[in-house]
Protein backbone atom coordinates (compact mmCIF):
# COMPACT_ATOMS: atom_id res chain seq x y z
CA UNK A 1 0.00 0.00 0.00
CA UNK A 2 1.28 3.58 -0.99
CA UNK A 3 2.11 6.23 1.88
CA UNK A 4 -0.95 8.44 0.05
CA UNK A 5 -3.18 5.31 0.33
CA UNK A 6 -2.15 4.70 3.80
CA UNK A 7 -3.02 7.97 4.87
CA UNK A 8 -6.19 8.07 3.44
CA UNK A 9 -6.91 4.49 5.23
CA UNK A 10 -5.76 6.44 8.33
CA UNK A 11 -7.80 9.61 7.83
CA UNK A 12 -10.98 7.74 7.20
CA UNK A 13 -10.48 5.08 10.34
CA UNK A 14 -10.02 8.31 12.47
CA UNK A 15 -13.14 9.86 11.44
CA UNK A 16 -15.39 6.64 12.05
CA UNK A 17 -13.66 6.51 15.23
CA UNK A 18 -14.56 10.39 15.52
CA UNK A 19 -18.16 10.02 13.97
CA UNK A 20 -18.86 6.50 16.62
CA UNK A 21 -17.58 8.53 19.88
CA UNK A 22 -19.57 11.69 19.00
CA UNK A 23 -22.59 9.23 18.74
CA UNK A 24 -21.09 7.48 21.82
CA UNK A 25 -21.60 10.41 24.20
CA UNK A 26 -24.62 11.73 22.68
CA UNK A 27 -26.50 8.30 24.03
CA UNK A 28 -24.35 9.07 26.93
CA UNK A 29 -25.75 12.72 27.37
CA UNK A 30 -28.94 11.67 26.67
CA UNK A 31 -29.05 9.28 29.71
CA UNK A 32 -27.39 11.27 31.60
CA UNK A 33 -30.16 13.99 31.18
CA UNK A 34 -33.13 11.79 31.88
CA UNK A 35 -31.40 10.66 35.02
CA UNK A 36 -30.23 13.59 36.70
CA UNK A 37 -32.24 16.30 34.95
CA UNK A 38 -28.66 17.75 33.35
CA UNK A 39 -26.37 17.91 30.54
CA UNK A 40 -27.48 17.59 27.03
CA UNK A 41 -31.33 18.48 26.39
CA UNK A 42 -32.74 15.00 25.14
CA UNK A 43 -34.01 17.37 22.39
CA UNK A 44 -30.85 18.06 21.31
CA UNK A 45 -30.20 16.44 17.79
CA UNK A 46 -27.03 14.82 16.46
CA UNK A 47 -25.76 17.77 15.21
CA UNK A 48 -26.10 19.80 17.46
CA UNK A 49 -24.12 17.89 19.97
CA UNK A 50 -21.42 17.36 17.24
CA UNK A 51 -21.48 21.70 17.21
CA UNK A 52 -21.25 21.37 20.95
CA UNK A 53 -18.17 19.24 20.86
CA UNK A 54 -16.66 21.32 17.95
CA UNK A 55 -17.00 24.56 20.12
CA UNK A 56 -15.14 22.58 22.51
CA UNK A 57 -11.92 22.60 21.06
CA UNK A 58 -12.38 26.00 20.30
CA UNK A 59 -11.80 25.95 16.72
CA UNK A 60 -10.26 29.87 16.30
CA UNK A 61 -7.58 29.13 18.42
CA UNK A 62 -6.93 25.98 16.34
CA UNK A 63 -6.66 28.05 13.32
CA UNK A 64 -4.28 30.80 15.02
CA UNK A 65 -1.93 27.89 15.84
CA UNK A 66 -2.00 26.45 12.66
CA UNK A 67 -0.80 29.22 11.19
CA UNK A 68 2.64 28.99 13.09
CA UNK A 69 2.76 25.78 12.38
CA UNK A 70 2.35 25.00 7.95
CA UNK A 71 4.10 27.94 7.09
CA UNK A 72 7.52 27.01 9.03
CA UNK A 73 7.35 23.62 6.84
CA UNK A 74 7.62 25.67 4.20
CA UNK A 75 10.42 27.16 5.75
CA UNK A 76 12.44 24.05 7.02
CA UNK A 77 11.73 22.47 3.31
CA UNK A 78 12.46 26.06 1.61
CA UNK A 79 10.32 25.36 -0.65
CA UNK A 80 6.94 23.30 -1.27
CA UNK A 81 6.77 20.24 1.47
CA UNK A 82 5.17 17.07 0.02
CA UNK A 83 1.09 17.15 0.60
CA UNK A 84 0.75 14.21 2.62
CA UNK A 85 3.34 15.21 5.65
CA UNK A 86 1.31 18.89 5.13
CA UNK A 87 -1.90 17.24 6.07
CA UNK A 88 -1.00 14.69 8.68
CA UNK A 89 0.95 17.57 10.17
CA UNK A 90 -2.05 19.38 9.86
CA UNK A 91 -4.53 17.31 10.92
CA UNK A 92 -2.29 15.90 13.97
CA UNK A 93 -1.86 19.61 15.22
CA UNK A 94 -5.60 20.51 15.10
CA UNK A 95 -6.81 17.40 17.03
CA UNK A 96 -3.95 17.71 19.76
CA UNK A 97 -4.65 21.99 20.16
CA UNK A 98 -8.75 20.61 20.14
CA UNK A 99 -7.67 18.29 22.64
CA UNK A 100 -5.71 20.48 24.91
CA UNK A 101 -8.84 23.11 24.41
CA UNK A 102 -11.17 20.68 25.52
CA UNK A 103 -9.29 19.49 28.58
CA UNK A 104 -8.80 23.44 29.10
CA UNK A 105 -13.19 23.58 29.63
CA UNK A 106 -13.20 21.15 31.73
CA UNK A 107 -11.09 22.62 34.35
CA UNK A 108 -12.27 25.91 33.79
CA UNK A 109 -15.80 25.27 33.84
CA UNK A 110 -16.55 26.88 36.82
CA UNK A 111 -15.06 30.05 36.09
CA UNK A 112 -15.79 30.30 32.62
CA UNK A 113 -19.97 30.55 33.69
CA UNK A 114 -19.09 33.92 35.67
CA UNK A 115 -17.21 35.70 32.56
CA UNK A 116 -19.33 37.07 29.56
CA UNK A 117 -16.44 35.85 27.21
CA UNK A 118 -16.87 32.33 28.13
CA UNK A 119 -20.08 31.85 29.06
CA UNK A 120 -21.41 30.66 26.16
CA UNK A 121 -19.39 27.67 26.10
CA UNK A 122 -20.70 24.37 26.02
CA UNK A 123 -19.69 23.30 29.47
CA UNK A 124 -20.59 26.52 31.06
CA UNK A 125 -24.21 26.47 29.56
CA UNK A 126 -24.26 23.01 30.60
CA UNK A 127 -24.55 21.28 27.25
CA UNK A 128 -22.58 18.53 27.54
CA UNK A 129 -21.69 16.54 30.48
CA UNK A 130 -18.44 17.28 32.14
CA UNK A 131 -17.57 13.23 31.94
CA UNK A 132 -17.94 13.31 28.22
CA UNK A 133 -15.89 16.23 27.70
CA UNK A 134 -13.28 14.47 29.24
CA UNK A 135 -13.45 11.68 27.80
CA UNK A 136 -13.45 13.55 24.25
CA UNK A 137 -10.48 15.93 25.04
CA UNK A 138 -8.25 12.53 25.58
CA UNK A 139 -9.12 10.66 23.14
CA UNK A 140 -8.61 13.76 20.39
CA UNK A 141 -5.39 13.83 22.76
CA UNK A 142 -4.53 10.10 21.91
CA UNK A 143 -5.53 9.62 18.28
CA UNK A 144 -3.29 13.68 17.52
CA UNK A 145 -0.43 11.52 19.12
CA UNK A 146 -0.30 8.35 17.37
CA UNK A 147 -1.59 10.18 13.77
CA UNK A 148 1.72 12.74 14.50
CA UNK A 149 3.42 9.64 15.53
CA UNK A 150 2.74 7.02 12.54
CA UNK A 151 2.35 9.35 9.83
CA UNK A 152 5.23 12.41 10.60
CA UNK A 153 7.58 11.41 13.32
CA UNK A 154 7.59 10.94 17.29
CA UNK A 155 9.60 13.87 17.87
CA UNK A 156 7.09 16.23 16.34
CA UNK A 157 4.05 13.70 18.19
CA UNK A 158 6.37 14.40 21.78
CA UNK A 159 6.51 17.76 21.15
CA UNK A 160 2.56 18.22 20.79
CA UNK A 161 1.84 15.97 23.74
CA UNK A 162 4.42 18.29 25.77
CA UNK A 163 2.74 21.15 24.57
CA UNK A 164 -0.93 20.24 25.81
CA UNK A 165 0.69 19.00 29.02
CA UNK A 166 1.77 21.94 29.83
CA UNK A 167 -1.58 24.05 28.67
CA UNK A 168 -3.70 21.83 30.63
CA UNK A 169 -1.39 21.18 33.92
CA UNK A 170 1.04 23.90 33.82
CA UNK A 171 -0.75 26.86 32.54
CA UNK A 172 -4.92 26.04 33.30
CA UNK A 173 -4.61 24.02 36.76
CA UNK A 174 -1.41 25.61 38.09
CA UNK A 175 -0.48 29.10 36.74
CA UNK A 176 -3.92 30.79 35.82
CA UNK A 177 -5.43 31.38 39.32
CA UNK A 178 -2.65 31.56 41.02
CA UNK A 179 -0.45 34.44 39.85
CA UNK A 180 -0.47 37.90 37.03
CA UNK A 181 2.37 35.93 35.41
CA UNK A 182 0.37 33.13 34.44
CA UNK A 183 -0.10 34.22 30.62
CA UNK A 184 3.39 34.84 30.06
CA UNK A 185 4.74 31.41 31.38
CA UNK A 186 1.76 29.27 30.70
CA UNK A 187 1.47 31.26 26.82
CA UNK A 188 4.61 28.73 26.07
CA UNK A 189 2.19 26.08 25.28
CA UNK A 190 1.23 28.28 22.23
CA UNK A 191 4.32 28.58 20.99
CA UNK A 192 5.36 24.64 20.01
CA UNK A 193 3.37 24.43 16.89
CA UNK A 194 6.36 26.47 15.46
CA UNK A 195 8.78 23.89 16.69
CA UNK A 196 6.30 21.22 15.34
CA UNK A 197 6.42 22.35 11.71
CA UNK A 198 10.17 22.62 11.63
CA UNK A 199 10.45 18.88 13.11
CA UNK A 200 7.72 17.50 10.93
CA UNK A 201 9.81 18.15 8.24
CA UNK A 202 13.61 17.84 9.15
CA UNK A 203 12.81 15.27 12.04
CA UNK A 204 15.09 17.48 14.46
CA UNK A 205 15.07 20.68 16.25
CA UNK A 206 17.49 23.91 15.15
CA UNK A 207 17.76 27.51 15.88
CA UNK A 208 15.30 28.91 13.56
CA UNK A 209 12.39 27.24 14.89
CA UNK A 210 13.79 27.80 18.31
CA UNK A 211 13.49 31.77 17.44
CA UNK A 212 10.24 31.49 15.78
CA UNK A 213 9.09 29.85 19.53
CA UNK A 214 10.59 33.26 21.04
CA UNK A 215 8.44 35.02 18.92
CA UNK A 216 5.33 33.71 19.95
CA UNK A 217 6.42 33.83 23.58
CA UNK A 218 7.19 37.34 22.98
CA UNK A 219 4.28 38.17 20.96
CA UNK A 220 1.29 36.35 23.95
CA UNK A 221 1.29 38.90 26.60
CA UNK A 222 1.17 42.15 24.37
CA UNK A 223 -1.83 39.75 22.32
CA UNK A 224 -3.74 38.36 25.43
CA UNK A 225 -3.40 41.39 27.65
CA UNK A 226 -4.94 43.66 25.22
CA UNK A 227 -8.00 41.21 25.37
CA UNK A 228 -7.82 40.92 28.93
CA UNK A 229 -7.99 44.32 29.27
CA UNK A 230 -11.67 44.62 27.35
CA UNK A 231 -12.90 41.93 29.90
CA UNK A 232 -10.75 42.74 32.68
CA UNK A 233 -13.85 42.69 35.08
CA UNK A 234 -14.81 39.47 33.82
CA UNK A 235 -11.24 37.77 35.09
CA UNK A 236 -11.98 39.98 38.41
CA UNK A 237 -15.52 38.39 39.07
CA UNK A 238 -13.72 34.92 38.46
CA UNK A 239 -10.96 35.94 41.23
CA UNK A 240 -8.55 35.15 38.13
CA UNK A 241 -5.05 37.32 38.54
CA UNK A 242 -4.70 38.36 34.67
CA UNK A 243 -2.80 41.47 34.95
CA UNK A 244 -5.59 43.73 33.61
CA UNK A 245 -7.48 43.12 36.71
CA UNK A 246 -5.02 43.73 39.22
CA UNK A 247 -2.79 46.60 38.06
CA UNK A 248 -3.80 49.69 36.23
CA UNK A 249 -4.61 49.94 32.45
CA UNK A 250 -0.86 52.67 32.58
CA UNK A 251 0.97 50.04 33.79
CA UNK A 252 -0.17 47.09 31.59
CA UNK A 253 0.27 49.22 28.57
CA UNK A 254 3.83 49.65 29.27
CA UNK A 255 4.27 45.76 29.64
CA UNK A 256 3.17 45.43 26.64
CA UNK A 257 5.54 47.99 25.31
CA UNK A 258 8.54 46.05 26.56
CA UNK A 259 7.31 42.84 25.53
CA UNK A 260 6.46 44.31 21.97
CA UNK A 261 10.18 45.37 21.54
CA UNK A 262 11.05 42.16 22.36
CA UNK A 263 9.65 40.16 20.10
CA UNK A 264 10.12 42.59 17.03
CA UNK A 265 13.75 42.42 18.14
CA UNK A 266 13.35 38.21 18.23
CA UNK A 267 11.51 37.84 14.67
CA UNK A 268 14.75 40.03 13.25
CA UNK A 269 16.96 37.47 14.81
CA UNK A 270 15.42 34.62 12.01
CA UNK A 271 17.52 36.66 9.52
CA UNK A 272 20.84 35.44 10.25
CA UNK A 273 19.70 31.67 11.83
CA UNK A 274 17.97 30.65 8.61
CA UNK A 275 18.89 31.42 5.07
CA UNK A 276 16.42 34.15 4.31
CA UNK A 277 16.61 36.67 1.62
CA UNK A 278 15.01 40.56 1.78
CA UNK A 279 11.70 39.38 2.27
CA UNK A 280 10.90 38.23 5.39
CA UNK A 281 13.45 40.71 7.29
CA UNK A 282 11.63 43.47 4.88
CA UNK A 283 8.03 42.53 6.07
CA UNK A 284 9.45 41.96 9.69
CA UNK A 285 10.74 45.61 10.45
CA UNK A 286 7.40 46.69 8.74
CA UNK A 287 5.04 44.84 10.99
CA UNK A 288 7.09 45.32 13.58
CA UNK A 289 7.49 48.90 13.12
CA UNK A 290 3.04 48.98 13.04
CA UNK A 291 3.19 46.70 16.28
CA UNK A 292 5.33 48.92 17.89
CA UNK A 293 3.21 52.09 17.05
CA UNK A 294 -0.02 50.40 17.98
CA UNK A 295 2.12 50.12 21.40
CA UNK A 296 2.61 52.87 21.63
CA UNK A 297 -0.29 54.67 21.19
CA UNK A 298 -2.46 52.20 23.30
CA UNK A 299 -0.10 53.55 25.74
CA UNK A 300 -0.69 57.00 25.27
CA UNK A 301 -4.20 56.64 25.34
CA UNK A 302 -4.34 54.29 28.64
CA UNK A 303 -2.12 57.45 30.64
CA UNK A 304 -4.62 58.67 32.20
CA UNK A 305 -7.58 57.39 32.20
CA UNK A 306 -9.32 53.43 33.03
CA UNK A 307 -12.03 53.82 30.65
CA UNK A 308 -12.24 51.33 27.46
CA UNK A 309 -13.79 53.35 25.47
CA UNK A 310 -11.04 55.57 25.28
CA UNK A 311 -8.31 52.82 25.71
CA UNK A 312 -9.60 50.55 22.63
CA UNK A 313 -7.43 47.93 23.74
CA UNK A 314 -8.89 45.72 20.98
CA UNK A 315 -7.24 47.66 18.12
CA UNK A 316 -4.27 46.32 19.47
CA UNK A 317 -5.53 42.66 19.78
CA UNK A 318 -7.04 42.69 16.19
CA UNK A 319 -3.49 43.82 14.91
CA UNK A 320 -1.68 41.07 17.07
CA UNK A 321 -3.28 38.06 14.86
CA UNK A 322 -2.66 39.85 11.66
CA UNK A 323 0.80 40.36 12.76
CA UNK A 324 1.69 36.78 13.68
CA UNK A 325 -0.18 35.56 10.70
CA UNK A 326 1.82 37.85 8.11
CA UNK A 327 4.75 37.36 9.62
CA UNK A 328 4.84 33.47 9.13
CA UNK A 329 3.58 33.80 5.82
CA UNK A 330 6.09 35.95 5.20
CA UNK A 331 8.88 33.55 6.47
CA UNK A 332 6.97 30.62 4.22
CA UNK A 333 7.29 32.70 1.34
CA UNK A 334 10.79 33.75 1.53
CA UNK A 335 11.97 30.62 0.40
CA UNK A 336 10.41 31.08 -3.35
CA UNK A 337 12.02 34.49 -3.89
CA UNK A 338 15.72 33.52 -4.12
Amino acid sequence: MSCSSRVGAASQAVTSSLLASFRLLHVTAVDATSAHGTGVPTSASFSDVVKSYVALTKPRIIELLLLTTVPVMFLAQQGVPPLRLVVATFVGGALSAGSANALNCVVDADIDQLMRRTSRRPLARHEIPTRNALVFGLVLGVVSTLVLGLFVNWLSAELALAANVFYVVGYTMILKRRTTQNIVWGGAAGCFPAMIGWTAVTNELAWAPFVLFLVVFFWTPPHFWALAMRYREDYAAANVPMLPSVVSSAEVARQIVAYSWVMVATSLALWPLTPTGWFYPAIAITLGIVFLIEAYDLQSRARDTEELSVIKPMRLFHFSNAYLALLFVAAAIDPFLR
